[in-house]
C-alpha cells in the first residue's frame, strides 16, 4: 500500500510539474507570421478602387498609399507582396479564404471585427460630403444635404453604405456600383453629393478640381482605418503592430503618406 501511495504521489507531482513548467514557443499555436515567412509571399487583399489608397490599374497592377505599405511591410519579412483584387462587398469572405491581410483604406468596424483582427490603428479618418464646388454654399452642412431634391450617391458593400442608409432621410440616394467613377457622376450634374471618408474627399478633389470637400477636418462621425488579420493570431498582429509603430517611428511611414495625401 506504501508503494501504491508513493507511486501515485510521484504521478501527482509529476503532473503539476508540467502543467507549472514554462510554455515553449513549439508549445505555441501555428501563427500566419510563420506560414508566411516559409512560402515567401504576403497576400494582400485589395478593393483597387480607393484612390489613394489602392488603385487598380488597366496593366492589371496596383497602386497607392497602401500598396507601398505592404511592400515594406513584405520586405522586413523577407517575403514578396501577392496582391489579391476583391470588392468592399466580398471583402471578408475573400480575406479568409485567400489573404494574409487586408488593407487599401480599411475602417475599423464592429461587424468586421466579428470575423477578423485589426492592426494597430493607422489613421483617423471619419466621413465627409465630396460636391461640385458651384454647390458648397447651397450645402454647407449635412443638415442642408438631406434635403427632399438632393441626389446622393453611394458605393455598395462598405461603410459608406452604412453610413449612408443610416443617416440619410429625406434625400434620394441611388447606389453606384464603380467606386472609380462615381465621383464623375457629381462633376456630369447626375448627382450632387456623396458621403465617403474625409481624406478621399480631398484626394478626389485633386483629381477633380469641379469637386469641394464639405468640412472634412470636421468629420460627420469618428472612424479609424488599419489593416485586417486573422482572428486570434497574436504572433502575426504583434509583428504588423510592431513593424507599424518602427515605420512611425522612423519616418519612413510618413514619407509615403506624404507621397499620396499631401
Amino acid at each position: 500500500m506504501k508503494k501504491f501511495i508513493g507511486a501515485a504521489l510521484l504521478a501527482a507531482l509529476a503532473l503539476v510539474s508540467l502543467s507549472l513548467r514554462p510554455v515553449l514557443a513549439q508549445d505555441a499555436p501555428p501563427s500566419r507570421l510563420d506560414q508566411v515567412i516559409k512560402s515567401g509571399k504576403l497576400r494582400v487583399c485589395m478593393t483597387g478602387d480607393y484612390k489613394p489608397f489602392t488603385y487598380y490599374r488597366a496593366d492589371q497592377t496596383f497602386e497607392g498609399m497602401d500598396v507601398e505599405l505592404a511592400q515594406l511591410l513584405a520586405k522586413s519579412l523577407g517575403v514578396e507582396a501577392q496582391f489579391v483584387k476583391t470588392t468592399w462587398t466580398n471583402l471578408m469572405n475573400d480575406f479568409i479564404a485567400q489573404c494574409d491581410i487586408a488593407m487599401g483604406g480599411v475602417s475599423i468596424t464592429l461587424d468586421r471585427a466579428k470575423k477578423a483582427s485589426f492592426s494597430a490603428a493607422t489613421m483617423v479618418d471619419g466621413k465627409a460630403p465630396v460636391v461640385r464646388c458651384a454647390d458648397k454654399e447651397k450645402f454647407r452642412n449635412f443638415d442642408m444635404i438631406d434635403q427632399p431634391g438632393t441626389r446622393a450617391i453611394v458605393n455598395p458593400g462598405g461603410t459608406n453604405e452604412r453610413f449612408a442608409r443610416a443617416r440619410y432621410k429625406r434625400a434620394t440616394l441611388t447606389l453606384h456600383p464603380d467606386n472609380v467613377t462615381i465621383f464623375q457622376q457629381i462633376v456630369d450634374g447626375r448627382a450632387d453629393v456623396m458621403v465617403t471618408d474625409a481624406s478621399e474627399t480631398m484626394w478626389q478633389a485633386k483629381l477633380h478640381p469641379e469637386l469641394c470637400p464639405v468640412n472634412p477636418e470636421q468629420p460627420l462621425q469618428f472612424a479609424e482605418k488599419a489593416y485586417l488579420l486573422p482572428r486570434g493570431d497574436v504572433a502575426f498582429k504583434e509583428y504588423v503592430d510592431t513593424w507599424l509603430h518602427l515605420a512611425k517611428s522612423t519616418g519612413e511611414y510618413q514619407q509615403v503618406f506624404d507621397k499620396w495625401l499631401k
